[in-house]
């Protein structure tokens, strides 16, 4: 299993999960409760429901780098180009935009 914290604006917006049913987005309680949080994406509107999908969201997908920087990525990184869930945890750390992604550590994937 494979968990990321979703940080908009650096407010905790939520948590991403790859597992083996797919991919899970849930908003975090406390970003919900702010005055206007904000979606991360309109693909992902502001909601406490737990958004599921077998492919990883195109929204995070489109975070991942591309071209000359993802062939750069793979070498550095020993990155399989199929694993995008690995590639946007050690990419997109600090992307351009309001959106980052940090990587939660535990005994499963670390």
């Amino acid at each position: 299993m494979k968990k990321a914290k979703i940080y908009m604006h650096d407010n905790w917006a939520g948590t991403l999960i790859e597992d083996e049913d797919g991919f899970h987005y849930t908003y975090e309680a406390d970003y919900l409760d702010m005055e206007n949080p904000e979606p991360i994406s309109l693909t992902l509107p502001i909601s406490q429901n737990k958004y599921s999908s077998k492919i990883l969201f195109p929204f995070f997908d489109g975070l991942i780098p591309e071209g000359w920087l993802l062939d750069i990525a793979e070498k550095n990184w020993k990155l399989n180009l199929r694993d995008r869930m690995s590639i946007l945890l050690v990419t997109c750390k600090d992307c351009i935009g309001a959106v980052s992604v940090e990587p939660i550590e535990s005994e499963d994937n670390g």
